[in-house]
């Protein structure tokens, strides 16, 4: 399996940063680098997570990484990382 991160999942990365740096720069540093780190299970389990059937026939399915959210999507041995949001989020 291959991971790939889309555009809209990396501005997700920078939002949620510029969002926790002000309370706290090393909390956000943190959180960055965890849900960063997460999508490395799927290029070894890429089905962990549950699968959104309003997306069929796409497999789109989501984790939770903390209180975030992350939805992914699998293509053939590729694995797109779509978009992460913290659960409060009005999504």
């Amino acid at each position: 399996m291959e991971l790939k991160w889309t555009s809209k999942a990396l501005s997700d990365l920078a939002r949620l940063y510029d969002f926790l740096t002000p309370v706290d720069q090393r909390a956000a540093a943190r959180t960055v680098q965890t849900l960063a780190a997460a999508p490395a299970k799927f290029l070894t389990h890429p089905r962990i997570g549950e699968r959104l059937d309003e997306f069929d026939p796409r497999e789109v399915r989501r984790i939770l990484v903390g209180h975030y959210e992350m939805r992914y999507e699998i293509q053939q041995s590729i694995v797109y990382v779509l978009r992460i949001w913290h659960t409060r989020e009005k999504r």
